[in-house]
């Protein structure tokens, strides 16, 4: 029997005309798609396809082949969408709720991933600060949402019809400008080795990070410059120009959009979990598949060892 995705390979080779360009619409390198058509020619038993210096071009058997494939995709195709009518895939809309780090380093790709499956459920993407995107859940005004909780914290009451779900366990690390002093040894800084260091904050008062700050304050660190609204962005931009140190997710780190030193902290007691938070006393398909994209993509990403 033959392989769908090498069927389909073919077929995209037939309508590029080079096993380059066919590589290019499927998202693979064209080594890895000659293997494919490689394997599908030794299925058939038969050469499919004539390389030249200006690509590539179906044999008479290809070209056999190539009809056929296609009678079969159209109704591989025609049969996902009839599965996820019965599952409740198709149409309607999943309505998302996010905040700004997720919704811009974690979440597109997951929304493609589901669009993609599922194109004919309208996507909705909104943004809130958590954790009012579990309020949001509750009251119906999204189907899920992203939210996030520090380590230390106190537990933020979850109503009873929501359930949370953690994706995404991350370490808070410290960055520093370029080259200084702090970010030029790889190891694990204690959390004393922040002692009169100026410290670009939060803000104490910032219900979800105030544990953390209380601990940096505890451990040394003077607040330089407050920031009292969650900007990771500008926080990282101003340590970037040398203004103090900072305490931030390891994510939030590696995609800073200014330059900073990283470096790990402690024996990673300074953590941040991200959850999606849905509604669990009823059944939702979209949701429920949704959700299952986020555990994949998440736990492939940023997900602190041993956690």
């Amino acid at each position: 029997m033959y392989d769908p995705i090498r069927l389909a390979a073919l077929v995209a080779v037939a309508e590029a005309g080079s096993i380059t360009r066919a590589a290019e619409r499927l998202g693979y390198t064209p080594p890895a798609l000659s293997q494919q058509l490689a394997k599908l020619e030794r299925e058939a038993g038969t050469a499919l396809l004539v390389r030249h210096h200006r690509g590539a071009r179906l044999t008479d058997a290809g070209e056999l082949l190539v009809a056929r494939a296609r009678r079969v995709l159209d109704e591989l195709e025609q049969a996902r969408h009839e599965l996820a009518r019965l599952a409740g895939l198709s149409g309607g809309t999943l309505r998302v709720g996010t905040f700004p780090t997720a919704g811009t380093h974690l979440l597109p790709p997951v929304l493609s991933a589901f669009h993609r499956a599922h194109p004919d459920v309208e996507l909705s993407v909104a943004d809130y600060d958590p954790p009012t995107g579990v309020a949001a859940v509750a009251v119906g005004e999204v189907d899920l949402a992203l939210t996030h909780a520090y380590h230390p914290a106190e537990p933020v009451p979850v109503p009873s019809s929501v359930g949370l779900e953690p994706v995404l366990v991350e370490e808070l690390v410290l960055v520093t400008a370029p080259g200084h002093a702090l970010s030029s040894d790889s190891s694990r800084l204690p959390l004393s080795g922040l002692a009169g260091q100026p410290l670009v904050s939060m803000a104490p008062e910032l219900p979800a990070r105030q544990e953390v700050e209380a601990l940096l304050a505890r451990a040394g660190a003077t607040p330089s410059v407050l920031v009292p609204t969650p900007g990771y962005a500008v926080v990282c931009a101003l340590v970037s120009a040398g203004l103090g140190v900072a305490v931030v997710p390891e994510m939030v780190a590696r995609t800073a959009v200014t330059p900073v030193g990283v470096r790990p902290l402690g024996a990673g007691e300074l953590r941040r979990t991200i959850s999606v938070a849905f509604r669990a006393d009823e059944v939702a398909p979209a949701a429920d598949t949704f959700r299952a994209l986020l555990r994949g993509a998440f736990g492939r990403a940023y997900r602190t060892p041993g956690a």
